[in-house]
């Protein structure tokens, strides 16, 4: 028997909802004083290193629910609302919830652990930014102060996208209450917010958002490069461009987006993967060293995230573990016809099993033969455990995942020519598709619509289970079609909608409502259940 038997035995799940929002976040009481903190290059550096130490955070929730482990779990939950993401039957999958859009409204513990876990995260940001007086600062804290500010915008980017009310075919923008929630985000909770303010503290508009995470940027932008950053689980000026980038595109603002995405790809040293990098069983998107990754997350071997087990990212992103969760039963893979528009010549379509009697049946490398053979077909092969360790969950579990590649630029500066010229937004596809990924590739499409089309797909190809697609969905207000014969989604993930699907507006908890007063009446409507899963008649 699996080794995560043992594991699940010996965690208990609770199933309460906690009673904390974000305002309890706001002022913590058991921290040094910014005055202490500054006078102490010690202090500064450690709030420093507890942002990249927060995406890996381990039970926000204290319930010990087994989703709620970190960033990479956020992740995995925007993969599973996609079209391309499939999740095999398990009950085992505690994250069915939200590929089968069951359970998601502001009562629920999970939808508590995203509030949660984000609002944490942004409190380690906003006391790295509060504790350094940039009139004082010496040049090391103005780098400090610029990550600071960077990672604080990548979360508000983050919850911005998610949390925004766009229109669907599942809820109206008008809810229960009778206000409209149209392109409303999320609150702005700064480092000197106070308490009065922050109990009343609206939701704010699309613009609003965007103005305050620009500034952001732009104060990341002129201190980070004082900054020499020792590793990639810190942003750098290159980050920070890609940032810009992915801000702009969420606004449409193309131009400026296709700018930004050619600064970052100037600015940094990256090279775009390579076959043997994306295919190879130790080091296969596993490892921060690689040459396209710009901004990642570490996992230790003494992390607590790595000591659970089975709470972590290879548990859940690696098929090919004997210790993990994906492969005691919710395997991971790639839905059967978005695997057919593949080119057989595209060497990333070797990161899922072939089935059988298909031309690339027997082509795969497995880190474990025997246990590549009992995966079952379109199992993905993407995420390999560290070292290729499949049962050493100390070793296999220590190692990283992406939070940016220097890919997604190319794809940016595509796209975003593409919106304003198609014939320029081809050129670019293909110059980077014949580059580095087949020289075969070409574009056939023309009108601007249809090429950002295909570079959906080649984006959405590229990207699978980086947590990247999501935003693509919602922004370009694409549906989700699982339901058709021949699928290989689980019955009750067969949803077929018409356009961006209702269960990508998150909810704001109800706790949140509790201690802040503003949010009252202003909830996304509750996206539950709004589907029938298409069945084959």
């Amino acid at each position: 028997m699996k080794k995560i038997a043992k594991y699940i035995l010996g965690i208990c799940c609770a199933s309460s909802l906690l009673m904390t929002g974000c305002i309890d976040e706001t002022f913590p009481t058991n921290v040094a004083t910014g005055d202490q903190l500054a006078s102490s290059a010690k202090a500064t550096e450690a709030l420093l290193w507890a942002m990249p130490a927060y995406a890996n955070k381990f039970d926000v929730l204290g319930s010990g629910a087994h989703y709620d482990w970190g960033y990479g779990s956020i992740i995995h939950i925007r993969d599973v609302m996609t079209e391309e993401y499939a999740v095999a039957t398990s009950t085992y999958d505690h994250y069915a919830n939200w590929h089968r859009n069951e359970a998601l409204g502001e009562n629920w513990a999970r939808t508590q652990f995203i509030w949660n876990y984000y609002w944490k995260f942004v409190q380690t940001a906003n006391n790295m930014i509060r504790t350094i007086d940039p009139e004082v600062a010496s040049e090391v804290q103005l780098g400090y102060l610029g990550a600071g500010y960077g990672f604080r915008a990548f979360l508000y980017l983050d919850m911005a996208q998610m949390f925004e009310f766009l229109e669907n075919d599942g809820t109206s923008s008008v809810n229960t209450a009778g206000n409209s929630v149209l392109y409303l985000t999320v609150p702005i909770v700064t480092e000197d917010i106070t308490e009065e303010e922050a109990r009343d503290n609206p939701r704010v508009s699309r613009q609003e958002m965007y103005d305050f995470i620009l500034s952001d940027l732009q104060a990341a932008e002129e201190y980070i490069q004082h900054m020499s950053r020792s590793n990639k689980t810190l942003p750098d000026l290159s980050v920070i461009y890609g940032l810009r980038a992915r801000l702009h595109m969420w606004v449409g603002e193309y131009a400026d987006a296709r700018t930004y995405a050619r600064k970052a790809i100037d600015t940094g040293n990256y090279t775009p993967t390579t076959q043997d990098q994306w295919l190879n069983t130790s080091t296969g998107f596993n490892d921060l060293s690689t040459s396209s990754w710009m901004w990642g997350s570490q996992m230790q071997s003494e992390d607590e995230v790595v000591q659970a087990g089975i709470l972590n990212w290879t548990s859940w992103a690696s098929n090919e573990t004997t210790y993990g969760y994906a492969s005691a039963g919710p395997y991971n893979l790639i839905d059967a016809r978005f695997y057919s528009r593949i080119s057989n010549d595209d060497f990333r379509k070797l990161s899922w099993k072939a089935p059988e009697g298909s031309a690339l049946e027997g082509k795969n490398t497995y880190v474990n033969q025997a246990l590549g053979e009992e995966l079952p077909e379109y199992a993905s092969l993407k995420f390999r455990p560290g070292s290729g360790e499949v049962g050493d969950y100390t070793v296999g579990s220590s190692c990283a995942y992406p939070l940016m590649r220097i890919e997604e630029m190319y794809f940016i500066e595509a796209e975003a020519a593409a919106h304003l010229n198609a014939t320029e937004g081809v050129q670019l596809l293909e110059n980077f598709m014949k580059t580095y990924r087949y020289s075969s590739y070409a574009c056939t499409a023309s009108g601007s619509d249809d090429v950002v089309d295909e570079i959906f797909l080649q984006k959405r190809i590229e990207f699978w289970g980086e947590g990247i697609s999501y935003f693509d969905y919602k922004r370009l207000n694409k549906p989700v079609e699982r339901g058709y014969v021949g699928t290989n989604f689980a019955d009750l993930s067969r949803f077929n909608t018409t356009t961006r699907p209702a269960w990508m507006n998150f909810c704001i908890v109800r706790t949140e409502k509790m201690n802040n007063s503003a949010l009252v009446d202003y909830e996304n409507p509750d996206p539950s259940d709004c589907y029938t899963p298409w069945v084959n008649n």
